[in-house]
């Protein structure tokens, strides 16, 4: 579940939000008047994030790296066509 806290409460009742994190799994969103600052989420949802994270930018990065013979206008062209053969079909 997620939950918003403010920082006072957040800082009163560091104990008790990292119980609820651990235990029960729950995330905090800890704002500081109406704007969100912070997040407290279960180590395990954090390094599930950082796994996601880093293969996506393997993925964008190989792409990269795949693309890197291409000159700008190319790639316009590919895109041009790409949307004119959508709007045909």
């Amino acid at each position: 579940m997620l939950r918003i806290v403010t920082a006072m409460k957040a800082r009163k009742n560091l104990g008790e939000i990292l119980e609820e994190v651990f235990y029960k799994q729950d995330s905090f969103v800890i704002k500081r008047g109406k704007k969100a600052m912070a997040v407290v989420l279960p180590l395990e949802e954090y390094e599930a994030y950082r796994r996601q994270r880093d293969e996506d930018f393997r993925v964008y990065d190989e792409i990269r790296e795949q693309s890197a013979t291409y000159g700008t206008g190319e790639v316009e062209e590919d895109v041009q066509d790409a949307i004119e053969a959508v709007r045909k079909g």
